[in-house]
């Protein structure tokens, strides 16, 4: 997918909302439990409750490799179901990958090729080599590790380098990498006060921001420092929304969650004048 075709996704949904699939056994409504594959009944039901609300979905790769192989067999009922149902929306394998380059070519053949992603989260900390196989891949995205909103950031992502947080640079550094026109980044909405330093460094790139909900985030001081003329911004929710509601009738609850988000979104959309 298209930065172009994300932007179409975003104008005719009136949303810029990313749904994170973080399925936990232990959290979903119990019934479904009786099933064959829970795993995927509880994803399908998400996916179809909020696709009207929604342009990406980010499934979480831990929360589906902590069940070994059945985890990856729903991981790929998943995909093909999205590929096959909702192909305009936007997928992330929030996977957080990154090695030496043969190792991280064979990451995004996995990804990209074999289930069929649009995007994965990647870690740059081995630099430049351990990301280049994920930007060789034309159409699909690279999301960088940037500026996350966990307490332990501070340990390394703010440490100064020549009188500039290590963030900073690994965005700057990122920049100048072969097709990085391919580059989004994580920033998490807890950092929503540095987004304007972003802005100054990625004016154009896509930001996929987590933590708005249950992190706490702010959703308007994201849109206030971070929103580009043609968005330029995934709002990622997990927990707000699947775990919405648990009952019986827990899909009208998750609709209900998403939808909320997407009419404020449509709001702050509007008064940018995108749709």
């Amino acid at each position: 997918m298209t930065h172009v075709q994300l932007l179409e996704q975003i104008k005719l949904k009136r949303s810029f909302l990313c749904v994170g699939l973080d399925v936990d056994l232990d959290k979903i409504p119990q019934h479904l439990l009786e099933l064959k594959n829970p795993l995927f009944a509880f994803s399908k039901a998400i996916i179809d409750a909020t696709a009207p609300y929604a342009v990406a979905y980010k499934p979480n790769i831990a929360f589906f490799e902590s069940y070994g192989t059945e985890g990856w067999a729903a991981l790929r009922q998943i995909m093909d179901y999205l590929n096959a149902n909702y192909p305009d929306l936007f997928t992330i394998a929030d996977a957080k990958r990154g090695d030496i380059g043969n190792t991280s070519g064979r990451y995004a053949k996995a990804f990209f090729e074999n289930l069929g992603f649009d995007a994965i989260t990647v870690a740059p900390y081995m630099g430049s080599d351990s990301v280049a196989p994920f930007l060789a891949f034309e159409d699909k995205h690279t999301i960088l590790l940037t500026l996350t909103s966990n307490t332990g950031a501070a340990d390394f992502q703010y440490k100064k380098v020549d009188r500039k947080p290590l963030w900073q640079h690994v965005m700057s550094e990122a920049m100048a990498w072969k097709n990085a026109e391919r580059l989004m980044f994580v920033v998490g909405a807890t950092r929503a006060e540095a987004l304007t330093e972003v802005r100054q460094i990625v004016p154009d790139a896509f930001l996929l921001v987590p933590g708005v909900g249950a992190q706490g985030g702010s959703l308007e001081a994201v849109v206030r420092h971070g929103m580009t003329a043609q968005c330029g911004l995934l709002i990622n929710s997990s927990r707000g929304i699947i775990y919405a509601a648990t009952g019986i009738d827990y899909k009208a609850g998750i609709a209900h969650a998403a939808q909320k988000l997407q009419l404020e979104m449509e709001y702050f959309l509007s008064q940018k004048g995108i749709v």
